[in-house]
């Protein structure tokens, strides 16, 4: 096993101690809170120096700490608040909407962030009032008319609403979209299909918490009729497409980027009886993109569900978001 599967996979265990102590919160227990308050930061701390538990691991932790933090962009905080907002809706499960217009919100400004630091404010701007203006209008008009997504209504959607539509949705089709066009390498047709898998998700989720109702004659998934997707994926792809035109430069790198690179893996070879230690992992943010944030969603997307009650949901969305990320890959590696 490698140093970064070795670090990923133990932060990974550490994430499943934080997500059995949701559940066990939601089920009244309060030993609950104490694996969350556990779980949490250690799935931070073996992600950076897992692969050294056992030798100079404070040491490790400590130098790739100060690594980091010299790495950070103002994007990445905002990213990270955007995640942290996540962690206590299963503690206060009715303060839902206020936690999701924050997270929302964070996630909206570190896309803005993102775009801002690689092509400019007046680029930045125009991709977010694009998406924000398409965002609203095609949720406008497919609430009002039933095209392009089918019957739904957000009659008893919590607020802010801006015309009948929550402001959490808008605010999201910009950082979505970005994220699902950096993933998809540009390709506008790949961004829709990543983005209607995110939205196999969002549907059980959101209707459950009363964002919108699906009023369809014909439902295939959680109330949303085929139409639905088709209609995320042709929007999706639309916008995409739109923001290449706008700031093809943004799109323009080769290759897959997983989350975080880490240069060096820290292996020992021998060569000619010569024993050559190479220099210890590094963490590296250096080629962490926006695209970060649709694996962070393949996690908590599923996770939200279970924690509603919907395991079956759970299942079918964690398998079309990793299909889609499969996809992406292929598609990617492609050359």
């Amino acid at each position: 096993m490698t140093p970064a599967l070795l670090r990923w996979s133990l932060a990974l265990a550490a994430l499943g101690l934080a997500f059995l102590g949701a559940l066990l919160v939601l089920k009244g227990t309060a030993l609950g809170g104490a694996f969350i308050a556990l779980g949490l930061p250690l799935s931070g701390v073996l992600a950076l120096a897992g692969d050294t538990l056992g030798g100079d691991f404070a040491g490790a932790l400590r130098r790739r700490t100060a690594v980091l933090a010299g790495q950070m962009r103002p994007w990445m905080g905002w990213t990270v608040l955007y995640a942290v907002l996540k962690i206590p809706v299963p503690l206060w499960p009715q303060r839902f909407p206020l936690l999701a217009l924050l997270s929302t919100g964070a996630l909206f400004l570190a896309a803005l962030a993102y775009v801002w630091e690689r092509v400019g404010a007046r680029r930045a701007l125009g991709l977010a009032a694009l998406a924000f203006g398409v965002g609203l209008g095609v949720e406008v008009l497919g609430s009002r008319t039933g095209w392009p997504f089918g019957a739904y209504s957000y009659t008893a959607a919590p607020a802010p609403t801006l015309l009948g539509v929550p402001l959490i949705v808008p605010l999201g089709w910009f950082a979505l979209t970005l994220s699902a066009a950096l993933l998809a390498g540009g390709r506008a047709w790949l961004a829709g299909l990543l983005l209607a898998a995110w939205d196999v998700g969002l549907e059980p989720l959101m209707t459950a918490e009363g964002y919108w109702r699906w009023n369809d004659p014909a439902p295939l998934w959680a109330g949303a009729p085929v139409q639905n997707f088709l209609g995320w994926w042709a929007v999706g792809t639309g916008l995409s497409w739109a923001f290449v035109g706008v700031a093809p430069g943004l799109f323009g790198r080769r290759g897959w980027n997983w989350p975080m690179q880490v240069r060096g893996e820290g292996r020992v070879r021998v060569k000619v009886g010569l024993v050559r230690v190479e220099p210890a992992p590094r963490p590296d943010l250096s080629r962490l993109t926006f695209a970060v944030v649709y694996p962070i969603e393949t996690f908590f997307l599923p996770g939200g569900l279970v924690l509603v009650g919907r395991e079956r949901e759970a299942a079918v969305t964690l398998a079309a978001m990793l299909g889609a990320l499969a996809l992406a890959r292929a598609v990617r590696g492609k050359k």
